[in-house]
């Protein structure tokens, strides 16, 4: 890549990542969310009183359609953070991808309220659903916790000591979060589309399941980055089974939901593991690895 091009599109970052943290963006989209989570529930109940212009798509008839809306405009926002956390470090964005995946096991619990009517009433009809609402929240729950121990288990170490390195590396996550970034405007107005067409989901899978494939994608490409600046076995098994948390995560997402929920937690416990593990022996092979060099 030409000398000029890669500082330019490190900028193109920065100033996108500064403009989706500030805090007015945020107010804003806070605010725009609860607007369109009352209009939502406003256009259903015109629906269901048969006042609905006929010249729009009719809405949902249920008014839980509503929550479930607002939830998944939640988690696109989480993306797009998660998309300007990965030049930070892969542990920050593992975790990001939790926090995330709490947020979906939540949804799924919310997408079972129209199994129950209005008002809600549990019967012998629905009884498989509230198994399927205990389950999914119980493992949001789970993961969670194991997120928490997570965040205090992280250190914070500097893997890579020289600053020219350190600087080198960065700017290559950054020009993969650009790219990222591309993607999930594409795949957005992709779905969104076809959405607003009445057609299928492109290719068959759900938003957030692509999203999840291409950051497999995308971590892999984050471990062979880190593999020029950070040449040694211990760099290479700890990025690559945040990689492995990552996968079990996708695999969670297109699961039924017990088997999405066992998945789910199970992702948590293993990045957990794996990160006591960098935590009690990562000064070990640092110091095996320096050693050698």
């Amino acid at each position: 890549m030409p000398g000029t091009l890669a500082p330019s599109l490190c900028r193109l970052y920065d100033r996108l990542y500064h403009f989706w943290e500030g805090t007015a963006t945020q107010r804003r989209l806070a605010l725009g969310l609860l607007w369109i989570y009352l209009l939502t529930l406003g256009a259903v109940e015109l629906g269901r009183q048969g006042l609905f212009p006929a010249w729009l798509p009719a809405p949902p008839a249920s008014h839980f359609w509503s929550i479930e809306l607002a939830f998944t405009l939640i988690l696109v926002m989480e993306l797009l953070s998660l998309i300007f956390v990965l030049p930070a470090s892969l542990s920050r964005s593992m975790g990001k991808q939790f926090e995330i995946l709490t947020l979906i096991l939540l949804r799924n619990a919310f997408k079972e309220l129209p199994q129950f009517g209005e008002p809600v009433e549990i019967g012998m009809g629905n009884l498989f659903q509230v198994g399927e609402i205990a389950a999914s929240a119980g493992a949001a729950l789970l993961v969670f916790l194991c997120l928490g121990v997570y965040r205090h288990l992280q250190q914070g170490r500097n893997y890579i000591r020289d600053e020219s390195r350190r600087e080198g590396y960065v700017l290559s996550k950054k020009l993969v979060a650009l790219i990222l970034f591309g993607i999930f405007a594409a795949i957005g107005v992709e779905h969104v589309w076809a959405f607003l067409a009445g057609r299928p989901a492109p290719g068959g899978s759900g938003f957030f399941e692509t999203i999840y494939t291409v950051l497999i994608f995308a971590d892999i490409a984050m471990v062979l980055i880190a593999q020029r600046y950070m040449p040694s076995y211990f760099a290479v098994f700890r990025n690559s089974g945040f990689v492995i948390g990552t996968l079990l995560m996708r695999l969670s997402l297109s699961a039924p939901p017990y088997l999405c929920a066992g998945l789910a937690v199970f992702a948590a416990l293993y990045v957990l593991a794996l990160t006591w593990g960098i935590d009690r022996f990562g000064a070990t092979f640092a110091e095996e690895a320096s050693g050698r060099h």
